[in-house]
This record gives C-alpha cells, sequence and structure tokens, in this order.
C-alpha cells in the first residue's frame, strides 16, 4: 500500500509540473491578449475561462498531494 502511495505522489507531481507549464503559458497567453486590448476583445472570455480552468486544476492536484503527503 505504501507503495501504491509513492507511485501517486509521483504521478502527482507529474501533472502538476506539465500543468504548471501549461498554467504559465496561459498566463502569458491572457497578458499579452491584455496588451492588446481593444483588439481581439472578442477573445477575451475564452482565453480567460481556459486560463481559469488550468489554474483551478493545479490547485485541486496541490491538494490532493498535500494530503497524500500529509498521510505518510
Amino acid at each position: 500500500m505504501v507503495q501504491a502511495e509513492e507511485t501517486r505522489i509521483e504521478e502527482l507531481k507529474g501533472q502538476i509540473r506539465r500543468l504548471n507549464s501549461k498554467a504559465g503559458q496561459m498566463k502569458m497567453d491572457l497578458h499579452d491578449l491584455a496588451e492588446g486590448l481593444p483588439t481581439d476583445y472578442k477573445q477575451l472570455m475564452d482565453v480567460a475561462a481556459a486560463t481559469y480552468e488550468i489554474f483551478h486544476q493545479l490547485d485541486e492536484l496541490k491538494q490532493q498531494l498535500k494530503e497524500l503527503e500529509n498521510v505518510k
């Protein structure tokens, strides 16, 4: 059982690393879009929603990781 928890922790860390990279890119895309306003303002809500979703997923994964590490 301990081995399964260790494996799950490593999987979560990998997912978090990948999602962190994607979240950083989404944040930059949103920033670039905001700097270019009012050009492409119609894309703003879609990009903002996608950025929010990535950061929401990242937060959930970090909470799961914290819970697993506290069980050890």
